[in-house]
C-alpha cells in the first residue's frame, strides 16, 4: 500500500542529506533556514532552501513518514511530475504565507518540510479519500494537521514554521483541483468538508491574529 517511488525516494533523500548537515553546521543551517531580515537582504533563496531543513531529528522524522504515507496516493492519481509540482508549489506557498504573515518582524525565522507536505496530504485525501493511516481515516489525519498548525502558530516558540503548514494545504488543494477537477464531482464531500477546514482556520487566524 505504501510503496515508494523514485521521485518520493529522491525527495526524502534530499531532506534527509540537507537536515542532517544543517543538525551538524549551524552556519549552514543559519545561511538556508527561512529569516525574513535574511530575505529582505535579497537572499531569496530562503524561501525554497528552508523547506529542506529541519529543527530536529524528530521534525524530520515526523514530516517524512507523513509524506510516506500520503505521497503514493498522489504519484498514483496524477503521476511523478505532478506530485514533484505539487510538493515544490506547496514548499513555495507555504513559505509566501509565512512571510506575509510575518514581513515586518525582522527576526522571524523557521524551517521544515511542513508545507510542502501539507499541500501532498491535502492532494492525497483529495485524490483517494477512502485512504487509511494506521486505521484512522485521511482526513482526519489532514484536519488535525491544520489544526495543529493553527495552534503552533499561537505558541511560535518552536521554530517550525506552522503558518507554512496552512498555505501548503491550500496549495496543494488548489493545484490537485487544477489537475483533476473531476474529483469535485466524484469526491464531492470531501472537497467541501477540506475547503470548510481552510476557510473555518483562515477566519480564525485573521481573528485572533497569527500569533
Amino acid at each position: 500500500m505504501y510503496n515508494l517511488d523514485i521521485v518520493t525516494i529522491v525527495v526524502i533523500a534530499a531532506n534527509l542529506i540537507i537536515s542532517f548537515k544543517g543538525f551538524q553546521d549551524y552556519s549552514f543551517r543559519s545561511k538556508y533556514l527561512f529569516n525574513i531580515a535574511g530575505i529582505e537582504r535579497g537572499e531569496q533563496w530562503r524561501f525554497f532552501t528552508s523547506g529542506f531543513l529541519h529543527a530536529d531529528q524528530r521534525h524530520l522524522f515526523f514530516n517524512m513518514l507523513t509524506l510516506f504515507f500520503f505521497s503514493g496516493a498522489v504519484v498514483r492519481e496524477l503521476g511523478d511530475i505532478k506530485f514533484l509540482i505539487i510538493y515544490l508549489v506547496s514548499l513555495l506557498g507555504g513559505n509566501f504565507l509565512s512571510y506575509l504573515f510575518h514581513k515586518d518582524e525582522y527576526h522571524y525565522s523557521a524551517l521544515g518540510a511542513s508545507g510542502a507536505v501539507s499541500g501532498i496530504i491535502y492532494s492525497g485525501i483529495l485524490l483517494d479519500p477512502g485512504m487509511t493511516i494506521y486505521f484512522v481515516p485521511g482526513y482526519v489525519f489532514g484536519i488535525g494537521y491544520l489544526i495543529y498548525s493553527f495552534y503552533g502558530m499561537k505558541k511560535l516558540n518552536d521554530n517550525i514554521g506552522h503558518d507554512a503548514h496552512f498555505g501548503g494545504a491550500v496549495a496543494g488543494f488548489i493545484l490537485t483541483l487544477i489537475y483533476n477537477f473531476d474529483v469535485v464531482y466524484t469526491n464531492t464531500v470531501t472537497a467541501i468538508g477540506l475547503l470548510a477546514a481552510i476557510i473555518v482556520l483562515f477566519i480564525l487566524m485573521r481573528f485572533t491574529g497569527n500569533r
